[in-house]
């Protein structure tokens, strides 16, 4: 009986005689019988998602046999790759068996392989049980072991917390190939000792740090890595140490050298051809592109990102493509769009994967409340976050600094001025712990957010005097045309230069804040949502320098600020915009 009606099976067949082929030797490289085989080109048996992998990468077909398999489960969003009935049932992965002693260097390489495609697919844990099944049979090769750990640490960790049982096989690794003097163990230490520094800076601050091991101990680790690194070499080597490193370091350097190092992981990707560090390239990229506010090269590259996740079919590449989506549209004010996302599209990916535990959810479940705040906050719907879920959500994430500033400033938009004023002062004591860059600047962003807030609700001097020369000073290395990017992407905060410039103006030096505006003028005009708040803290500003002409300047950018608000929805900006034209001379 004929099954197959996608046409998998015959474009099989043509490229395997295109590129003479036989049967066996195809079978041989796909890992499966001759006859088997033969019944997939025949159209009497389906192919799995693993096989087409596997067919479609031998034959350089370049996505067109992938494209054809049938997508096991839900046709919203496709599951991953899978084991085998026997595998999925036991939830392991057998491990090579040893002959004459050793272990079978054949079956190593085919486990590392059929990993390689589930981490492809998105499908992390199943790929972590064909890793560890490579790491046990491989015992008494330090290389190899090496080799499988590497490819175990490329999966997602939950964000702010340290994995301790995996830093413990980076270490024993490194331990293992200790005293081998061989080129290849050279490139092995390098790629664990960057895994290693990436896993320690993964904690927020050292009370979530594997004992002294906190972030700035992995950045410095990094930064030693670095060094090390070969200007030649194998790429695969370069790409590995390049694209952790920079995690490594993204809290402790600037978004400018953060840049020139993706640049380099991107060069590296391309010699190397791998669509692994591509797509790891690819984002590092865009997201230091935003961050160092140059959106519309941003935009490029997300249409290259996009065309590498329609070609790898991995479930985790289309959530990052369509968060990046979600996040231009936020920053450029397509917010219908951007609800579809956030409160229909991404709750299937989200619930999808929990189910398979495909991926730590955490790591999806903070970038949609992110985007979910965002919105909210750009909509004046910010109440909404305190009737929902949401709140709570926000809360069971308060080790991250950045959440505890964004719900300050969510209570002080609602109102609540006093008890936003009181967690505010409470995050402001942690500042001197931040890290000098990375998280630091969203969060520092937020924190001036609610001084704006409440310097314009007005009696908070007492709280606000203190603590803006501390926020002023962290923040003034971010000054310029860089835009505040939380999580890895999630939202963009706005231009660090309008946040020092409502600091500035709370501290009473309206000429200084109107010099920082005029900064943030520039990446604020690819985003007419920004322009608007810009446009009133702009209004503030002028009105508070006085001086003949300052009251019509005033009123002119709030009519323009307030037109803003009135196109894209933003009630809460409109509001203000009203109540302080219809205040002359309040600031």
């Amino acid at each position: 009986m004929v099954i197959e009606h996608d046409g998998f099976g015959a474009e099989l067949r043509r490229r395997r005689v295109a590129a003479g082929m036989s049967l066996s030797e195809l079978a041989g490289k796909v890992y499966c019988s001759r006859s088997f085989l033969s019944r997939v080109e025949n159209g009497r048996r389906r192919a799995s998602l693993e096989l087409a992998q596997l067919c479609d990468e031998v034959l350089d077909a370049k996505g067109a046999l992938v494209g054809l398999a049938p997508l096991p489960g839900t046709d919203a969003v496709p599951k991953a790759v899978r084991g085998g009935a026997g595998e999925r049932a036991a939830g392991t992965v057998r491990s090579p068996e040893k002959k004459d002693g050793r272990y079978d260097h054949v079956e190593f390489r085919r486990l590392l392989r059929r990993g390689d495609l589930s981490h492809a697919a998105g499908e992390m844990r199943e790929a972590e049980r064909h890793y560890t099944a490579a790491y046990r049979g491989a015992e008494g090769d330090p290389r190899a072991q090496a080799e499988a750990v590497i490819r175990m640490a490329r999966r997602w960790s939950d964000p702010g917390q340290v994995d301790r049982e995996l830093l413990q096989s980076l270490r024993g690794c490194l331990a293992a190939l200790d005293g081998d003097g061989s080129a290849e163990a050279a490139g092995l230490r390098l790629r664990l000792e960057a895994h290693l520094a990436k896993k320690m800076a993964l904690a927020v601050s050292q009370d979530t740090a594997a004992g002294l091991a906190g972030p700035a101990e992995g950045a410095r680790l990094a930064e030693d890595t670095l060094r090390r690194l070969p200007d030649d070499g194998d790429d695969e080597v370069r790409c590995e140490v390049l694209t952790e490193c920079r995690w490594a370091r993204y809290d402790f350097m600037p978004a400018p050298e953060s840049l020139t190092l993706s640049e380099r992981l991107r060069e590296a990707a391309a010699r190397q051809d791998s669509p692994y560090f591509r797509g790891e390239a690819l984002m590092a990229v865009a997201i230091d592109q935003l961050r160092n506010g140059r959106i519309f090269s941003a935009l490029a590259t997300a249409n290259q990102y996009r065309k590498h996740a329609a070609d790898t079919h991995s479930v985790l590449a289309r959530w990052q493509r369509h968060t990046l989506d979600a996040l231009l549209d936020l920053w450029h004010g397509r917010f219908d769009a951007a609800a579809e996302w956030i409160f229909v599209e991404s709750l299937k990916f989200i619930e999808l994967l929990r189910a398979d535990y495909a991926v730590p959810a955490d790591n999806l479940t903070q970038t949609r409340l992110g985007q979910a705040y965002w919105l909210l906050r750009q909509q004046g719907r910010l109440a909404e976050l305190f009737t929902s879920d949401l709140a709570g959500d926000v809360e069971r994430h308060a080790y991250f600094p950045v959440w505890r500033a964004g719900l300050a400033l969510a209570l002080c938009e609602t109102g609540q001025y006093a008890e936003g004023a009181d967690l505010f002062l409470g995050c402001v004591a942690d500042v001197d712990r931040f890290p000098p860059s990375g998280w630091a600047v969203p969060a520092l962003v937020l924190l001036a957010e609610v001084c704006a807030a409440l310097d314009l609700e007005g009696g908070f001097d007492a709280e606000l005097a203190p603590v803006l020369p501390t926020l002023r000073a962290r923040l003034a290395p971010h000054d310029g045309e860089q835009i505040a990017l939380g999580g890895w992407p999630t939202v963009l905060l706005g231009p660090t230069a309008r946040a020092c410039g409502v600091l500035a103006l709370a501290a009473g030096e309206p000429e200084t804040a109107l010099e920082h505006f005029r900064r943030a003028a520039v990446p604020a005009r690819s985003s007419q949502p920004e322009l608007a708040r810009l446009r009133l803290a702009q209004a503030r500003a002028v009105r508070r320098v006085g001086g003949p002409g300052s009251e019509p300047n005033a009123v002119r950018l709030l009519r323009e600020a307030s037109r803003g608000a009135e196109s894209y929805g933003m009630t809460w900006l409109g509001g203000q915009c009203e109540r302080l034209a219809g205040e002359p001379g309040r600031a």
